[in-house]
């Protein structure tokens, strides 16, 4: 790994409320462009200010708020992009290993992003 980066994003909602069918349309929910926002703010926060180009990998540590049963797989959509609109990468499509885990309960939920870049 030629660097890497961790920096830490707020819980995703349900994707049964991120996005909304209007007709034939699937658009972002207000659930979902507020979750977009809230990633934005976070990342100016943290810092990450540059575009990263070339080829990355994505380890999120999935920190639920609560014991509630949650399928992992359901938080990486949102997330990834997110962090594509706040301009942590030109597009996820640069992304070669995606990474998920379980974290420990937190009080707000939180996921813990480490992103590396790959030689």
């Amino acid at each position: 790994m030629a660097g890497s980066l961790a920096f830490e994003l707020p819980f995703p909602p349900s994707m049964n409320t991120y996005w909304r069918h209007v007709g034939h349309k699937t658009l972002l929910s207000a659930k979902g462009r507020q979750y977009r926002d809230d990633v934005i703010a976070a990342v100016l926060c943290a810092g990450v200010a540059r575009r990263f180009e070339g080829r990355l990998k994505v380890t999120i540590l999935a920190c639920p708020p609560d014991r509630k049963r949650r399928d992992l797989d359901n938080y990486l959509k949102a997330p990834l992009d997110a962090m594509t609109h706040a301009g942590v990468w030109l597009d996820d499509s640069q992304l070669d290993e995606i990474r998920i885990m379980r974290g420990a309960v937190r009080k707000d939920g939180a996921l813990e992003i480490y992103l590396d870049i790959v030689e």
